[in-house]
């Protein structure tokens, strides 16, 4: 019969490797490694960077232009989930945003004229007109994004085409779409700002045809308040508001070195009025005494005339010329009449219209009226003891304070300004008492809470990974390992050696006494005598079955380990002189 013979099966060569030795320790080595890394990587994820945003709500084309700079500058980067923005180490973002920044990133999403600069040899007339509005658009949202409160802008130009009939002519309109920075808003001002720059920036373009519009669709143009003059400008309420402001503050600062800080309040209200008015009167007064009237023009005129009678005797002699020439007498014959004459004088005065031209132009802006309240806290007295009191002004002092009011105001009892100041006591407000805080509720917040969490959990797994995995991987190593041996045979060593000095010790303490108590039994001896009676005898056998022969048995040991382990024998040694057990 027969028999058939079983062989184990034979391991191969790998696993005979790793059954040996060097196999061994090369496993050992190379999960030590492995575990190290791990710990390693387990410290620098907790130590890795915040990474905070670098730019927000870019462009396609400058994210990839800034991506490309960021690893030119080897800079770290991330995307923000969802892509919205780019992230980089916190330590980083100033140096990265001014190194983009020098390199003109990023550009914006609006082109700018610098799309006129790419124009294709033969494009249309029309394909032109549409580059020149997309350029004219980015340029103004340029523009718009400079203002501080605004995020990003868009804006929309409707410019109809020309023609050149002029019923068919539309006005070209504008619409600006701004993302303002969260919490922050655009006064009437600057949004009457931003539409007058698109008005001015587009011919033919009125404020009235400018709309714009907020994230939120909120309309914060409003043509029809624009179109209309008679209702209240934001800058006039602001000057009222400033020249109240500035009454109110040459009043206190006038008062407070009398009174002290805090001891006055004051309030003002203006009335101005805002109308523009031009007057032109022309007045006529009589010319009439006392007062002297205004010559004008004068003139005189005079005029005489003489009839002469007839002369001489009848006839042709006396009708020709030069008769009186002649030396003849031309007195009047007798019985004839002499000559007669007619004088005639008059004069014209003209005095001037007494009249009076005005001309009035009202200034907008005037104030009409001025009413301010003042109220002054009673005054602090020191008494002798150092007590403080508070006591009524007396009507000298207040009467100062009023003098003072109504020159810091510019007080006009003609305008009908009216001025009320009033002495009392101040109501001192309610102390709030704050509790004291514990001294970790500062600290207590969520981002400590988990940057905390984050650094205990960290220790936790490396403490766990040294302890439970890399240390005894460190301690299988073959120096290690006969050092751990030779530690632990040092230790039983040391430990027989303490226990046979304690049984030494306890068998010179139990002969001791059992030498006084025989001492005791035999009142002639003392304990020397006893001793010294049997010099030749052995000594009692001690109590509790205890043997003297185990110490020589310990001893033959101890030189016996000393042949065979002579460096252990040498660090117990060691020991006992450096006072250690």
């Amino acid at each position: 019969m027969a028999t058939a013979v079983e062989t184990a099966p034979k391991p191969n060569a790998l696993t005979a490797f790793f059954q040996s030795p060097q196999g061994r320790y090369l496993a050992l080595g190379a999960g030590m490694a492995l575990v190290i890394s791990i710990m390693a990587s387990i410290w620098m994820w907790n130590q890795k960077p915040e990474y905070r945003v670098l730019v927000s709500n870019f462009s396609d084309r400058d994210g990839g232009a800034m991506i490309a700079a960021l690893q030119t500058l080897n800079v770290p980067y991330r995307f923000a989930e969802g892509g919205g923005a780019i992230l980089v180490p916190a330590e980083q973002v100033h140096d990265a945003r001014l190194k983009l920044a020098a390199q003109g990133l990023p550009k914006g999403g609006n082109v700018g004229f610098e799309l006129m600069e790419n124009q294709k040899l033969g494009s249309s007339q029309f394909l032109e007109q549409v580059n020149f509005q997309r350029a004219l658009e980015g340029e103004l949202a340029r523009s718009i994004n400079s203002i501080g409160v605004v995020q990003a802008a868009r804006v929309h130009l409707a410019i109809p085409k020309p023609s050149v009939f002029v019923r068919e002519r539309q006005q070209p309109t504008a619409s600006v779409l701004v993302n303002l920075h969260p919490g922050r808003t655009l006064d009437a001002q600057q949004v009457s700002a931003i539409v007058h720059l698109i008005s001015s920036s587009v011919p033919e373009l009125t404020a009235k045809n400018v709309t714009v519009v907020d994230q939120n669709g909120s309309l914060l143009s409003d043509p029809e308040r624009q179109a209309d003059a008679n209702r209240l400008d934001p800058a006039q309420v602001k000057y009222v508001m400033d020249l109240q402001d500035g009454i109110v503050k040459r009043i206190e600062s006038i008062l407070t070195p009398m009174v002290g800080g805090g001891n006055v309040r004051a309030e003002a209200t203006a009335e101005v009025d805002f109308s523009r008015s031009e007057q032109a009167a022309e007045t006529f007064r009589p010319n009439s005494p006392p007062e002297a009237a205004a010559i004008r023009s004068q003139s005189t005129n005079e005029s005489n005339s003489e009839v002469k009678p007839a002369a001489g005797l009848v006839g042709a002699a006396s009708n020709q010329p030069g008769a009186e020439a002649s030396g003849a007498p031309t007195e009047p014959a007798p019985g004839q009449a002499a000559a007669t004459g007619n004088t005639q004088k008059g004069s014209t005065t003209n005095y001037e219209v007494d009249k009076t031209v005005r001309y009035v132009q009202q200034p907008m802006g005037g104030i009409k009226r001025l009413t301010v309240a003042v109220v002054v806290n009673h005054k602090r007295v020191v008494d002798a003891e150092g007590k403080v009191s508070l006591r009524a002004l007396t009507e000298q002092e207040q009467q100062q304070i009023t003098d003072l009011v109504k020159e810091a105001m510019g007080f006009n009892a003609e305008r009908g300004d009216s001025l009320n100041v009033v002495n009392s006591p101040f109501a001192e407000p309610p102390r709030e008492v704050i509790p004291e805080q514990p001294f970790w509720q500062p600290y207590a917040t969520l981002d400590n809470a988990k940057t905390a969490a984050q650094y205990l959990l960290t220790a936790a797994v490396l403490l766990y990974l040294y302890f439970s995995v890399l240390r005894p991987m460190i301690r299988m190593l073959p120096g290690n390992k006969a050092k751990e041996e030779e530690a632990k045979r040092l230790a039983e060593l040391k430990a027989e050696l303490k226990a046979e000095q304690e049984a030494q010790q306890k068998l010179k303490q139990e002969a001791q006494e059992a030498q006084e108590t025989k001492a005791e039994d035999k009142p002639g001896e003392t304990p020397a005598t006893a001793t010294a009676a049997a010099p030749g005898t052995a000594a009692a056998a001690p109590p509790n079955g205890l043997r003297i022969s185990s110490y020589q048995d310990n001893l033959q040991v101890a030189k016996q380990m000393a042949l065979q382990e002579p460096k252990v024998v040498a660090n117990v040694v060691k020991n006992w002189v450096n006072g250690n057990e």
